[in-house]
């Protein structure tokens, strides 16, 4: 079978039948062997029965959620393609050749713009339009090496076994944004084609909440981009703090009215710290992530990880450990000229921040090189073949047992 439509459902009763009708109608007339399947998520309206008379074929997903009952539908798909739209009669089931062309054409995943095909007075609301949509779909250009669109249009062509394989985890709204990352992160051929939208034809609310999904779309993006999650506040943050504590560590700093002294320098000295735990906390993500299969491995990384080994991170934190005991011992030894008696601030702070700011540094990059380098041990993971191997060997030796079981009898 060459294509199945996909629907998710979930009290649907106003729309389903037209939109299994409409997709039925255009596969016969273009001649496409397919089916529709409608991934029920336990709809009370007899959505399914309907279906079922309009020559659907319907499957129940237990599992709530619109990304859950996407991938029940698309496990059980029969065709080499699938189609995924929703049942609400808000896209153009009868134009889905531009997307069987794609498909056949070799495209992995064929997404719909509904920017470039027009959207119907009513169909999306302003806050989707022109704040949401939009601003969502260039963060996730922004994040990814992506050219696509309309991140989150809900008609889209695939081939199911290039979707199964990229094993996808969101069960919410944020499955949209999740197959169009993980697609182009693993270097699927991704396209876009113009689709239209329409007013749906249902006399309730939609599912989709706008802030709420928007939020878990948001979340999923930086989820998934340490770099701009951690990596780059990070790298700014310990910037501005070098450059600021720097400046600091030899006297005060001027600027038109403005003074900057030693309480500036504390804040600059947590700048950098804060950074810098930020870098590793990117660093830690990635290694993690690539060792789980959330995300391709970066060579990049993975480069750096063989260079800065264990024994070397021990070292560069040693060695920070021991600027920042230099910086105290001076520290006292300037208290002693002061016969330990009390101190400017203004001048004992300048040795004492940086060496501490050293010192709680040292320890951060003892710590990370030890725990990145946990993450870094690779485990073992048996194949079908040694599990079917194993099973056999298991096997002879019960048979071998019983044999010498009965010939002791």
């Amino acid at each position: 079978m060459e294509l199945t439509v996909v629907m998710p459902c979930l009290n649907e009763a106003e729309t389903v039948e037209v939109c299994v009708r409409k997709a039925l109608a255009c596969m016969a007339e273009h001649g496409i062997e397919g089916e529709v399947l409608i991934a029920d998520n336990g709809s009370t309206d007899g959505s399914q029965q309907l279906a079922r008379e309009a020559g659907a074929r319907v499957v129940h997903v237990d599992e709530k959620g619109y990304g859950n009952a996407l991938m029940g539908g698309i496990r059980a798909a029969r065709g080499t393609y699938v189609i995924m739209g929703d049942a609400d009669d808000s896209y153009d089931f009868t134009s889905l050749m531009p997307f069987v062309e794609q498909l056949r054409d070799g495209a992995d995943l064929v997404m719909g713009n509904r920017f470039k095909g027009g959207i119907a007075p009513g169909a999306m609301p302003p806050l989707h339009r022109y704040l949401g949509n939009p601003v969502l779909s260039f963060v996730g250009r922004l994040f990814f090496p992506s050219a696509i669109g309309d991140f989150h249009c809900g008609l889209r062509g695939f081939r199911r076994d290039s979707i199964l394989k990229l094993h996808l985890q969101t069960g919410g709204m944020e499955f949209a944004s999740e197959m169009v990352v993980r697609s182009t992160l693993s270097g699927l051929d991704v396209r876009e084609v113009p689709t239209t939208l329409s007013p749906d034809g249902r006399s309730r609310p939609p599912h989709l909440r706008s802030w709420r999904d928007g939020w878990r779309h948001l979340r999923f993006l930086l989820l998934y981009s340490p770099k701009w999650l951690f990596f780059i506040p990070g790298v700014l943050l310990m910037v501005v703090g070098l450059v600021a504590g720097t400046a600091l560590t030899f006297g005060p700093v001027e600027i038109g009215e403005l003074a900057f002294d030693v309480d500036t320098l504390v804040g600059a000295s947590a700048a950098v710290v804060i950074g810098f735990q930020a870098a590793l906390f990117a660093l830690f993500t990635k290694v993690y992530a690539a060792e789980e299969g959330f995300l391709p491995e970066s060579p990049r990384v993975r480069k750096l990880i063989d260079i800065v080994s264990l024994e070397k991170g021990l070292v560069v934190g040693g060695l920070l450990a021991l600027a920042g005991l230099v910086g105290l011992v001076m520290s006292l030894v300037h208290w002693q000229v002061r016969s330990f008696g009390a101190l400017d601030p203004r001048e004992s702070l300048r040795l004492v921040v940086p060496s501490a700011t050293a010192l709680i540094m040292s320890f951060q990059t003892i710590f990370a090189s030890l725990f990145i380098s946990i993450l870094g041990i690779r485990r073992t993971r048996e194949s079908s073949i040694d599990v079917a191997a194993e099973a056999a060997e298991e096997a002879a030796e019960a048979i071998s047992r019983e044999g010498n079981s009965a010939k002791s009898r």
